[in-house]
């Protein structure tokens, strides 16, 4: 049961992300810019330098606090809000250097909207997962 409902709220933030997306595309008038899927699209050597520090730091945090989570379940709090912020600051390194250096300064939009959205749904589900 744990599946389903896992699957389905994946794809409810699947599309209200893609509906956001779109409605802010069209409010913003910002140009649909074809990337690979599941890939990094880095905008510069900068940004590929950023990070691979920024992702360094979030794994090496993440085990370290799994590893106290593990040893002390009250602890579980601390976890989300590490992995939160990491993943903030993921998104928001993305956005600064779209916003700076790309061709499309207008994506960054886009992609603080999505970093709200996604991470607005992680905490939904944590504090289901936890209560």
């Amino acid at each position: 049961m744990f599946w389903v409902k896992f699957s389905l709220m994946a794809i409810l933030v699947f599309s209200i992300i893609s509906i956001v997306k779109f409605l802010l595309r069209k409010i913003f008038k910002i140009d649909k810019v074809k990337r690979k899927f599941f890939s990094n699209n880095h905008i510069n050597e900068s940004h590929r330098n950023v990070d691979k520090w920024v992702r360094i730091l979030t794994a090496i945090t993440l085990i370290v606090l799994g590893v106290m989570m593990i040893n002390d379940e009250d602890l579980t709090y601390l976890y989300i809000l590490g992995f939160t912020t990491l993943s903030a600051l993921d998104y928001a390194v993305k956005a600064f250097f779209e916003w700076k250096s790309s061709e499309y300064p207008k994506q960054a939009i886009l992609t603080l909207a999505e970093m709200f959205l996604v991470l607005t749904a992680v905490l939904i589900v944590f504090q289901f997962w936890i209560a």
